[in-house]
C-alpha cells in the first residue's frame, strides 16, 4: 500500500486560490483536481462523514453537526463518539485489504473511539469549579503526553471563538508531522479549519482574508514538504464552500408566534423545551431540521416556513428522500435557505429573556449553531478589559461567566450548507497523483473511491 495524506482545508474553493496562495495554486497548477458536488447539508460532519463511508447521510446517520435526540428529547451538537457513524470508515475496509495498514487521524470529527490506529481531536476539562481547560483526547492515550509535552497545550480557545488565529492549524499540522515521525501510518487525515473563521465573520471580503489565505498557505506548504519526503501521495480536499449572506432568518421565532413552539422560563431567561413543543427548527447554517409532535400539521408548518423571506425550499416526504437524507435523525422538514440568508437557533422574543449561554461561547448547551460565538460586541470599547478581569476572577477561584458574545446575527457575512449556486464556491480536491480523478464534477460519496485508490496505488 501506498503512504498517502489527505488534508482537510476548510473552506477552499476555486474563487479562493491565488495571489493569496502562491503554494496551493501551484499544487493546483502541477496536480489534479475536481469539483466536489457538496453533501446536502454541506456542513463539516456530514461531509466528513460522507468522505469517510462513501455512503449518504440516509446511511451513515450524520445528517447535520447536531440534530434532535428523541429518546433524551434534547438537541445535541459536536457529539465525539464515532460509534454515532453507523456505516463502516475508510480505514476499516483497507485494514481487511491489508493488515499492516495503518490510519490516523488529526481533529477529523466523530474521532473518539474509532477503530483508527492514531488519532488526536480537542476535549476540555471541564473542573468542578467552572473552568475550562484546554485538552485533547488521543488514541493511543500515551500520544496525548507526547504530543503536548512537545508543542505545548493545543490552543483551544483558538480554535474557536473570538480569539480564534492560525496557532490551531499550526498546532494540529505540527502534531500530525510528529504522529507521522513516531509511527509512519499509511493514512494521515489532517484538519485545517483556519478559513472557517473569518470566511463567516466577514464573508470574501478579501482585503480581510488575503491574510488568513497566507497564513493556512503556509500551513499547506510545510505539510506538503513534509511528506513529500516519504513520496507519499497527497490530497488537499475541502468539505464545502463559504459565500456572502445579508440575512438571519430566526426560524425558532416564526414557530413561536404561531402557537408551535413552547419555552419554559428559568430565573426569569427562556429555554427551549423542544421536548413538549408542537414543532422547532435545529438550525444549521444555511439548513434547518424542523421536528414536528403531530404530523397533521406538517402541511400548514411547511406552508408557514415556505412564505419566510429567506427560505428557498422546504423538503418533506419524497423530496428529503431524493436529497438522501431519510433517516431517523432527520428532521420532518429540512428547510433550505437562499443564497443570502443563514438560519439562526434563536427561539426569543426579547434579548433581556435570552438564556445566559446565547452571550457566551457554549456549543453543547446550544439548541443550534451559532456562528456570532466569533464575536465580540464591536460596540463594547471595554470588551477585552471586561475579559482580563473575568480570567482573573476565574483564577482567583471565584465563578463567572464570559458573557461577552452579542446577541446580533446581522454581524455574520458568511454562510455554507445549501449546495451553492456557482461552481467557483464547490469544494475542491486536489492531488499530486491521478488515481481515479476525474476532471469536472465529482458527487461527495466519490471522495472515498479516490482515497482509497490512492492507498492501494
Amino acid at each position: 500500500m501506498k503512504k498517502t495524506v489527505v488534508i482537510n482545508v476548510v473552506g477552499l474553493t476555486k474563487r479562493l486560490i491565488g495571489e493569496h496562495t502562491p503554494f496551493i495554486k501551484s499544487f493546483l497548477e502541477k496536480g489534479q483536481a475536481t469539483y466536489i458536488k457538496p453533501v446536502l447539508p454541506a456542513v463539516t460532519c456530514s461531509a466528513q462523514s460522507t468522505y469517510l463511508t462513501g455512503k449518504w447521510p440516509s446511511e451513515h446517520g450524520i445528517v447535520g453537526n447536531g440534530w434532535y435526540f428523541k429518546e433524551e428529547c434534547e438537541v445535541k451538537f459536536w457529539r465525539q463518539s464515532n460509534h454515532l457513524v453507523q456505516q463502516p470508515k475508510i480505514w476499516d475496509a483497507l485494514k481487511m485489504k491489508d493488515a499492516s495498514f495503518t490510519c490516523a487521524n488529526h481533529f477529523w470529527w466523530y474521532n473518539m473511539y474509532s477503530t483508527a490506529d492514531y488519532s488526536i481531536t480537542p476535549r476540555p476539562n471541564y473542573l468542578a469549579d467552572g473552568r475550562k481547560i484546554p485538552d485533547i483526547y488521543s488514541q493511543p492515550a500515551t500520544l496525548r503526553d507526547t504530543v503536548q509535552g512537545s508543542l505545548g497545550q493545543f490552543p483551544l480557545f483558538e480554535f474557536w471563538g473570538p480569539k480564534t488565529t492560525i496557532n490551531s492549524s499550526q498546532w494540529i499540522a505540527n502534531a500530525a508531522i510528529q504522529t507521522d515521525e513516531l509511527h509512519d501510518p499509511t493514512l494521515t487525515l489532517i484538519y485545517l479549519p483556519h478559513l472557517d473563521y473569518n470566511l463567516q465573520r466577514c464573508g470574501l471580503d478579501f482585503s480581510v482574508i488575503s491574510k488568513d489565505l497566507n497564513e493556512i498557505d503556509g500551513v499547506v506548504q510545510q505539510l506538503v514538504k513534509h511528506y513529500e519526503k516519504s513520496g507519499a501521495n497527497i490530497t488537499l480536499l475541502s468539505e464545502y464552500g463559504i459565500t456572502n449572506v445579508n440575512r438571519p432568518v430566526h426560524l425558532n421565532r416564526v414557530l413561536r408566534k404561531n402557537g408551535y413552539l413552547s419555552i419554559r422560563v428559568e430565573r426569569g431567561l427562556e429555554l427551549l423545551d423542544p421536548g413538549v413543543s408542537d414543532a422547532f427548527a435545529v438550525a444549521d447554517h444555511q439548513i434547518a431540521h424542523i421536528y414536528v409532535k403531530n404530523k397533521a400539521h406538517l402541511a400548514d408548518i411547511k406552508k408557514l416556513v415556505s412564505q419566510q423571506e429567506g427560505v428557498e425550499q422546504v423538503l418533506s416526504g419524497d423530496e428529503i428522500d431524493k436529497k438522501h437524507l431519510q433517516h431517523e435523525r432527520c428532521g420532518d422538514l429540512v428547510v433550505v435557505a437562499d443564497s443570502d440568508s443563514w438560519f439562526t437557533y434563536y427561539f426569543w422574543l426579547d434579548d433581556t429573556k435570552a438564556p445566559d449561554y446565547a452571550r457566551m461561547v457554549d456549543i453543547h448547551k446550544k439548541p443550534g449553531y451559532d456562528p456570532v460565538e466569533m464575536m465580540t460586541d464591536p460596540k463594547d470599547k471595554l470588551v477585552m478589559a471586561k475579559v482580563v478581569g473575568k480570567l482573573l476572577k476565574k483564577k482567583l477561584g471565584f465563578r463567572t461567566v464570559m458573557n461577552i458574545i452579542p446577541i446580533d446575527a446581522s454581524l455574520i457575512k458568511g454562510s455554507h450548507g445549501r449546495i451553492p449556486d456557482d461552481i467557483a464556491d464547490y469544494p475542491l480536491l486536489i492531488s499530486n497523483t491521478n488515481a481515479a480523478i476525474k476532471e469536472g464534477i465529482i458527487e461527495a460519496v466519490d471522495v472515498y473511491q479516490i482515497i482509497e485508490n490512492q492507498v492501494t496505488n
